[in-house]
Order: structure tokens, then sequence, then C-alpha cells
């Protein structure tokens, strides 16, 4: 007969006077987050997934800020790897889609008319990401503009360099030529290409051993455009599978709307150099 296990007999299970890893977590709070409004089954994961994807996206923008104050200073190697975390986030918001994915038309219109005019579309951490990225339009500020403390963060992001302004401020300093033009520009606007700044990424293209950096800086982008358009993506077959073409609860074209973000580029010249080459 096999002794008893008491590979556990140790372990700590007093918490009155220390602290849970509930306690730690704050569960109590983040598990009583969810409210449905209905007694529909499926609002329950519309709720999760939703609050899961807000949660990814505060570590996105974490990492994100923590990298562009790197590369503010000039430093590049410790900026990489959180842009790789920022990457493996990026996945798991991709892959919530799947989940949400198993609710059908059906199930969705059992609870959506519940929530109003409430969207993602009104998602701060969502538009922050965006304008640190890169994708500036002032207009999106307005449907923050009852809460302050958001629209003033939205306000500095948008006025601030995004991370491709400050990797661009990199090259400039590592002697390769980018326009006063470029460096200097009103920040509240999207980025738009230039032929100056495609010829100094090509500099680094074709010696990668001299400008290996810079180089690997350019590739950790496009792998975060990469995920970013991706995630688009499975948002926009999503929301086409459950309302169709539908106009969103936010007023939105929905799909349409959707599919224009699709267009979008972030960082012109890095999908160009391939081109080039």
């Amino acid at each position: 007969m096999m002794g008893e296990d008491r590979s556990y007999q140790e372990a700590h299970t007093d918490f009155s006077k220390s602290l849970s890893y509930g306690d730690y977590l704050a569960l109590d709070a983040l598990l009583s987050a969810q409210r449905p409004l209905t007694q529909a089954h499926d609002e329950m994961l519309f709720i999760v997934i939703h609050h899961v994807s807000e949660l990814w996206m505060k570590l996105v923008v974490h990492e994100l800020q923590s990298a562009m104050r790197l590369l503010g200073e000039g430093i590049i190697d410790p900026a990489l790897k959180m842009l790789t975390r920022v990457c493996r986030a990026q996945e798991q918001m991709t892959n919530a889609w799947e989940v949400l994915k198993t609710m059908t038309p059906a199930d969705y219109l059992e609870f959506r008319s519940s929530f109003g005019q409430a969207s993602g579309f009104q998602s701060y951490q969502y538009r922050l990401i965006e304008f640190l990225l890169g994708n500036r339009n002032p207009f999106m500020m307005r449907p923050h503009e009852h809460r302050q403390e958001h629209h003033e963060l939205l306000e500095r992001a948008i006025h601030s360099p995004s991370l491709y302004d400050l990797s661009l401020k990199i090259l400039s300093q590592r002697g390769l030529v980018i326009p006063s033009s470029v460096l200097e520009r009103d920040f509240s606007q999207a980025y738009e290409s230039n032929p100056a700044v495609l010829e100094a990424w090509l500099e680094g293209y074709r010696h990668t051993e001299a400008h290996w950096d810079l180089y690997y800086l350019a590739e950790k982008l496009i792998d975060v455009e990469d995920n970013f358009r991706r995630w688009r993506f499975n948002h926009l077959t999503t929301v086409e599978r459950m309302i169709g073409y539908k106009r969103g609860s936010g007023g939105t074209a929905g799909v349409g709307y959707l599919k224009r973000a699709l267009e979008v580029v972030l960082f012109p010249e890095l999908w160009q150099v391939r081109t080039e080459l």
C-alpha cells in the first residue's frame, strides 16, 4: 500500500495575518466586475471576453510606454524584449475572438439591446494603443470627453512622438538621413510615408551587420503591426458573423468601418522596403 502523500503538509494555510493569493490579486473585485444586465446565458461570455481583452490591453500599454521611454533615450535592446511581450499579449487578444465566435447571432440578439450605445469603439485603452503606435485622429478623442482623466491621457499621447517617431529619431542619431520635416512634424496627425525614410531603412537592411540593432528593431516593429492587423481582421470577421452589415452599437458603420481600419498602415516604409530590396 502506498504511503500518504505529505508533500503539501508544510504549505502555508493560515492567511489571517498575511497576504493570500486572492488578496494579492484583488480577486473579489475582479470576479465581481462581471454584471450581466439580462438573463441571457451568453452575456457572461461577452463580458468576460471584453474584460480579459482590456486586461491584456493594460499590459500592452504598460510595455509600449516602457519601451518608448527607453527608445527616447536611445536604448534599443531592453525595449526589444518589451516589444516581444507586446506581441505575445497581442496574440492572446487575437485568440480571444475565437472564444467569442462560439456565440451565434441568435445568442447575441438575446442581450444586445441591453447595453445601448456602449461599444468597443469607446475603449480608451484601445485608442491609447492606436495613438502610441501612430494611428492618430483627433476626432477619436470625442467619445472620451465625458471622462477628463481618459481624455487628458489621450491628449498627451496624441501630441507626443509615437513608437515609430522615436525609432526614426534613433536612425537620425545613428547618422542615417531623416528629414527635419519628419522629426519635427505635427505628431497629432497620422504619419505619412517619406522617400528619405525609406532610403534610411534600406541602408539598415542592406548592411545588417553594421546596423544590426536597428535592423532587429525594424523587424520587431513589423511583428507588432503584423499582430495588430491580425487582431483587426479577427475583430472584423467576428462582427460580421454576429451582426452582418448592421450598424455597430456605438453608431459606427460596423463591418464597413472595420474594413476601412484594415487599410491603415502604421510603419509604411518598413513594408515598402521589402519591395525595394
